[in-house]
């Protein structure tokens, strides 16, 4: 929703997450070659047909470790400092150069001298998609899921997990959900036993998620594992991390040598997920390997995707090029 205009800035504000969006609509590219720059973020800005919405989006981060005051100048007192690199909830700016922001709930300001505004993907445009609900849905650092998108059809799957809990993590989207549990089944009847650790996530869950790992590790390598809020698989319904039965190696390198690791490795294709962040392919994903994290695209794609040795990303260019 628009909330502010003047003759230079439109600003455009989602109360559940800690950014402001600046849109700007551009024209449709059609030719592979902008197919291409969309997937692999070159620098373009066309919008890949048919399947991202005409838009781009700014968000804010500090610069530095920042600090939040209760008012516009150095005079006002402190209510506490953000790490460099976390995400802001940008509510304005004064003439002096300070912006008016949403700390900890609270309002406070911070120095412009110390907050970058660019456009995710680091200079390169990000797309929004215009079919979030696809089965095949590419979200990666180039290619969001709309802010206010919830998949309609997110149900509790039935598999175990590291937690008893019946929180969010346990969703998925129906067909996937479905699928999982057979791939639970598949596994347990070759004695590999599995556990979820985290399924879905929502925007707003992520964001949270994001700023965590910002504070603890800084933004560039937060960015190395943990995805933007709208960029990340979770946020699909679609994707899922899983480790073996005694919980150990959950989201970590380790995982990459077990029998269950190896296991999903050979049949995870055959119950329609894939390995979505491969060995060897970081400079196409974006994200190093990770051998827990399974997305779910149907059979025939995953079957496609794994015989071939290839991503998502390769995969979505393909299917566009014919």
């Amino acid at each position: 929703m628009i909330v502010e205009i003047d003759c230079h800035w439109g600003r455009i504000e989602n109360m559940n997450i800690n950014k402001v969006l600046w849109k700007k609509f551009l024209p449709v590219g059609t030719a592979l070659i902008l197919a291409f720059t969309m997937l692999f973020g070159l620098g373009g800005k066309h919008v890949f047909p048919g399947n991202a919405a005409k838009a781009e989006e700014l968000h804010y981060t500090a610069a530095a470790n920042l600090n939040i005051r209760t008012g516009p100048s150095t005079s006002y007192k402190k209510l506490g400092t953000v790490k460099k690199g976390t995400l802001l909830n940008i509510k304005g700016t004064k003439s002096n150069g300070w912006y008016k922001l949403i700390y900890s709930g609270q309002t406070g300001y911070a120095s412009g001298k110390y907050i970058k505004s660019s456009f995710s993907g680091k200079g390169n445009s990000i797309h929004v998609t215009a079919k979030p609900d696809s089965i095949s849905v590419l979200v990666n650092k180039n290619n969001k899921l709309p802010d206010t998108y919830t998949p309609k059809d997110l149900v509790y799957t039935s598999v175990p997990f590291t937690f008893k809990e019946k929180t969010e993590k346990r969703k998925m989207r129906k067909e996937a959900s479905l699928a999982l549990s057979k791939l639970f089944a598949g596994a347990k009847k070759q004695n590999v036993n599995l556990l979820g650790v985290s399924a879905y996530r929502s925007h707003s869950t992520q964001v949270g998620l994001f700023n965590y790992y910002v504070q603890k590790d800084g933004y560039e390598k937060a960015s190395t594992y943990s995805a933007l809020p709208g960029t990340s698989e979770h946020e699909t319904g679609l994707a899922i991390d899983v480790t073996g039965g005694n919980g150990k190696c959950a989201a970590q390198d380790c995982f990459g040598y077990t029998k269950e690791a190896k296991w999903l490795g050979i049949h995870a294709e055959y119950y329609g997920f894939i390995i979505r962040y491969p060995k060897g392919k970081e400079a196409i994903t974006g994200y190093k390997y990770e051998p827990w994290h399974l997305r779910y695209t149907g059979k025939s794609a995953a079957r496609y995707i794994s015989g071939h040795h290839i991503t998502l990303e390769e995969y979505s260019l393909n299917a566009v090029s014919k």
